[in-house]
């Protein structure tokens, strides 16, 4: 039996977004969502978009901030094909999302890995379920785990890994297929700031190696500056677009970069559309990287 290595506190210091890794270049899909409406109905009626239209270039990098209940997550599942909107319609890459599509890859909060399988397996999931041969699940497992800095840990399993690590596999996981459009649900929320800080980086270095399109949730206004190339805000529940803020900060992108007078700039901007509808978790998230800032001084 092989031996699986335990938690190890210096295991996110070693795995980096690896430099020598192949670029996987994808196309990076156009998305397209046209008056989206969609209501849950049951013992009580929630209506979670209503008339929502939003554009994303090709190999765009947008954030999607809003206050808690506003529809971010659930727009993220309308783009992905897991729910089917009332009225409406989504296209990715020019074709019609009508149901779960392998050419878009979502990641969650949590990162929902099978716990008795390994990262190796975990990540040739999506392949197995596709119908690749066994080599080619071998081989484009391998090159997504160095892709993300975990190469040498192909046979652990998630239990022994840190939460950010483990997120890490979810990615792989979720470019498995290729896909052209990539959408995250506040990947790194359950990280410490600086841990989360670094997470971003590397994000933003995967993203330079891919190409693939990504739309990205979250609560904290400086990540979404951080990492996008414009910032969609979304109103209250029912979610609508209010605000498509650019950030026009030069690539690539680092963590000195947001000490820049600009991203106090556009956070300003973006903090404008949120005055009346700021929630907690949006101010907790400002305060933890103002913390962050703080600490890292």
């Amino acid at each position: 039996m092989t031996a699986v290595p335990g938690p190890d506190p210096r295991v996110d210091a070693r795995m980096a977004v690896s430099p020598d890794a192949s670029t996987l270049l994808t196309s990076g899909a156009g998305i397209r969502v046209e008056d989206v409406s969609l209501t849950f109905r049951g013992a009580r009626t929630t209506t979670a978009l209503e008339h929502l239209t939003l554009d994303v270039a090709p190999r765009e990098v947008v954030a999607l901030i809003g206050p808690n209940g506003c529809g971010k997550s659930t727009l993220l599942r309308v783009i992905s094909g897991l729910i089917v909107p009332d009225t409406g319609s989504v296209e990715v890459d020019g074709r019609p999302v009508t149901g779960p599509d392998p050419t878009i890859g979502l990641v969650f909060q949590e990162p929902r890995l099978l716990p008795w399988r390994t990262v190796d397996d975990n990540v040739r999931f999506p392949l197995e379920l596709a119908g690749w041969p066994r080599q080619r699940q071998a081989s484009r497992a391998a090159e997504l785990l160095r892709l993300v800095g975990l190469g040498d840990f192909a046979r652990a399993k998630p239990s022994t890994l840190s939460g950010g690590t483990r997120q890490r596999v979810a990615i792989a996981r979720a470019l498995a297929l290729e896909p052209a459009a990539l959408l995250l649900d506040e990947p790194f929320s359950a990280l410490d700031a600086l841990t989360r800080e670094r997470f971003n980086a590397e994000l933003l270095t995967l993203w330079q190696r891919t190409g693939t399109t990504i739309v990205l949730v979250t609560h904290s206004i400086p990540e979404a500056v951080f990492l996008a190339d414009r910032v969609v805000v979304l109103s209250p529940r029912p979610g609508r677009v209010v605000a498509n803020i650019p950030v026009d900060l030069p690539r690539p992108r680092h963590v000195a970069d947001m000490d820049a007078a600009a991203v106090g700039r556009i956070a300003a901007a973006i903090r404008a559309h949120l005055v009346d509808m700021t929630d907690d978790k949006i101010a907790l998230a400002d305060a933890r990287a103002a913390l962050a800032g703080s600490v890292a001084e």
